[in-house]
């Protein structure tokens, strides 16, 4: 008789429709991982299909993570599969341009419901998993939005800067386990972000972007060393942090406007 038992590590990644969650899943795909891939859209089929050529089992979610019932719908399915989950990328996230007075409450709240609601309560799930059996590694899409203050994005600045917030501090609190939670900390990347944002008429919507492969691939080598941070991207990202890092927040801000703000 065959065995049918899977060999093969688990791994779970949401907001894999396209972008930098397509190319980390194309990542686990591409080392020996079998996955289950989550967005809202039904271009999460099509990417599903793209990721089983290269020769690995995908099951494929639409689920919408700014919802309850979507984060159950997810976890229940993960949970359907009797194995253990042996990685996590966090990825599922929008944004929302924009005056803080001016853009819709129901669009900013998605913004957090998506960012900070789903990604804490998956976090919640899948390391109280892997803590029960210490072992497991989670990467966590943070942003370099977290390190400023974003106006005219300011939610989804917000939402990133408790995003990393909250993943420093679990990192803290798991410091002598095995498992381990890398923050993804992508710039500017050429993904349809800018599009759904609503960016795309503005100085960082049409400037340099980085290669989203690149940033997954980045993301992907740092979790399986178990870095605790990955800034990913091009030299031109990295300098935008490091410069971030000493500048006083109200400098920070005045310079997001000029990124961000709708040009006339």
């Amino acid at each position: 008789m065959t065995n049918t038992t899977p060999t093969k590590p688990l791994a779970l990644v949401t907001g894999a429709s396209s972008g930098i969650g397509f190319e980390l899943a194309k990542q686990f795909a591409q080392h020996g991982f079998d996955l289950v891939v989550d967005a809202e859209d039904a271009g999460i089929d099509t990417a599903a299909a793209k990721l089983r050529s290269e020769g690995t089992e995908v099951i494929a979610v639409q689920a919408d993570l700014r919802t309850p019932e979507g984060i159950e719908q997810l976890w229940d399915r993960v949970l359907g599969l009797g194995r253990p989950l042996d990685a996590a990328a966090l990825n599922a996230g929008v944004g929302r341009g924009g005056a803080f007075v001016d853009t819709d409450w129901a669009e900013d709240l998605a913004v957090m419901q998506l960012n900070v609601v789903s990604t804490a309560a998956l976090l919640k799930l899948v390391l109280v998993q892997m803590t029960g059996r210490n072992a497991g590694r989670v990467l966590v899409t943070s942003s370099v939005a977290a390190t400023m203050p974003g106006a005219y994005q300011p939610v989804y600045n917000a939402s990133k800067s408790f995003v990393q917030s909250l993943t420093e501090a679990v990192q803290q609190e798991l410091k002598d386990s095995a498992v381990t939670i890398t923050s993804l900390m992508p710039g500017p990347t050429d993904t349809d972000f800018f599009d759904r944002a609503d960016l795309e008429g503005t100085a960082m919507g049409k400037g340099p972007k980085d290669d989203p492969a690149q940033v997954a691939a980045q993301g992907f080598e740092g979790l399986m060393a178990g870095k605790k941070e990955v800034l990913a991207g091009s030299l031109m990202t990295r300098a935008q942090e490091a410069m971030s890092k000493v500048l006083p927040d109200s400098v920070k801000s005045s310079a997001h406007e000029v990124i961000a703000k709708p040009r006339d």
